[in-house]
């Protein structure tokens, strides 16, 4: 990604390792690659559905982190079930890691809440570098690099859609993409102030928008998953046309479009719960104790349960949770997590996974807690604000 104000070889655009971004990865697929993100449970990698041409399901996944470049293997990839490649609509995969993720790759929860328009947004991947002025370099043909850069969500598709629907080339399904223009800081360029009267003249230097390899990269917004890249556009009518060289090229005047992750929470949380291996179901199967293995990660489940009455059939209730050291330290012995859990209609528990990081240093029984907190649409009852639960890391590592 991306393509920027300035050139790729600036500094300022490059996601080297070690800022931050190192769960931003590379995805290849059938010939083609493009760009991911690595959920919070290290277990599977969000990208766009477009990727995966018909029969391809499976892909490799390149990290780059602290640690180094490496590349697993991912054997199942699961696409959005109502994913329709003619219009762009429900453009999201989730690939499934054949081992876990290397404990140096950050993970990311998801940006939960629709209130992303006017929201400034990170942009990450490993598309085609270029310019705004001059667009994506066709012949590039060096290294593939993670860039990023900054730009702002201006609107929901559907308020294009309503406005130019009848120019429109796709028809998008309202309520699930965010779309954001390339501005060079001049009205002329401004294609969403221009086409839909938001007059915005962009964020200057670190503006950037995404370009071919970008596709499936994530839009952090205050750190978390806001939207998944998906694809862009040049918008132009007789009295208005602001893309610089009237060229799908990731110009200035051209428009993007991400999948609106807080829409599409459901299907990601519930896809991620049907694909924990071992999880509890009841009560009764839930150990407090997690054996620590020798390499990688292994996951300590919690399962959280709801014995209320809901305000309506459709209710959504969630919680807020985080994990808290106790003797184990986070980063050391357990990956720390701070997310979210939502219980959808229909359901009335759910397992929250942490991932404790094995070794081969002999130690003694650690522990790590749990907390959870700030619930919406019910309560722990009269006076309680947190609940807490312990696991127990039990080295298999002494022997003699």
């Amino acid at each position: 990604m991306v393509s920027t104000v300035t050139r790729a070889n600036d500094s300022t655009h490059r996601a080297v390792p070690g800022l931050g971004y190192d769960g931003v990865v590379k995805v290849s697929a059938g010939g083609y690659y493009g760009t991911g993100v690595l959920l919070s449970d290290g277990q599977a990698v969000l990208t766009a559905a477009h990727l995966f041409d018909p029969g391809v399901t499976s892909a490799s996944v390149t990290f780059e982190t602290t640690a180094g470049s490496e590349t697993l293997t991912a054997s199942r990839v699961t696409l959005h079930p109502d994913y329709d490649p003619v219009n762009g609509n429900h453009d999201l995969a989730l690939v499934w890691l054949d081992q876990s993720a290397p404990v140096t790759a950050e993970r990311y929860g998801l940006y939960r809440s629709p209130d992303e328009i006017g929201q400034v947004l990170t942009l990450v991947g490993y598309g085609t570098p270029g310019t705004g002025a001059n667009g994506t370099i066709d012949s590039y043909s060096g290294e593939s690099l993670r860039l990023m850069a900054f730009n702002t969500f201006d609107a929901g598709i559907e308020t294009l859609d309503a406005r130019f629907g009848r120019i429109l080339t796709w028809d998008p399904a309202t309520g699930t993409q965010l779309i954001a223009d390339f501005d060079d800081g001049t009205a002329r360029r401004d294609a969403l102030g221009q086409l839909l009267d938001l007059d915005h003249l962009g964020i200057g230097v670190n503006e950037g928008l995404i370009s071919p390899g970008d596709s499936g990269g994530p839009a952090f917004v205050d750190g978390r998953v806001a939207g998944i890249a998906s694809y862009t556009a040049s918008i132009n009518t007789w009295l208005t046309q602001p893309d610089v060289d009237n060229q799908v090229n990731s110009s200035f005047g051209e428009i993007a479009s991400w999948q609106r992750v807080s829409h599409y929470q459901q299907w990601i949380d519930l896809s991620l719960r049907a694909n924990y291996t071992d999880a509890p179901s009841n009560a009764t199967e839930v150990s407090p104790m997690v054996q620590e293995g020798d390499s990688g990660t292994s996951h300590a489940y919690f399962l959280l349960e709801f014995n209320g009455t809901r305000s309506g059939p459709e209710a959504w209730l969630s919680v807020d949770y985080a994990t808290r050291d106790g003797t184990a330290v986070a980063g050391q012995d357990y990956l720390p997590v701070s997310e979210t859990l939502v219980l959808y209609p229909g359901e009335d528990q759910a397992v929250i996974a942490v991932e404790v990081i094995g070794d081969t240093i002999p130690e003694e029984a650690e522990t790590f807690y749990l907390d959870v907190f700030n619930p919406v649409g019910a309560d722990f009852g009269a006076g309680v604000t947190q609940l807490s639960a312990t696991r127990i890391i039990v080295d298999d590592d002494w022997w003699g």
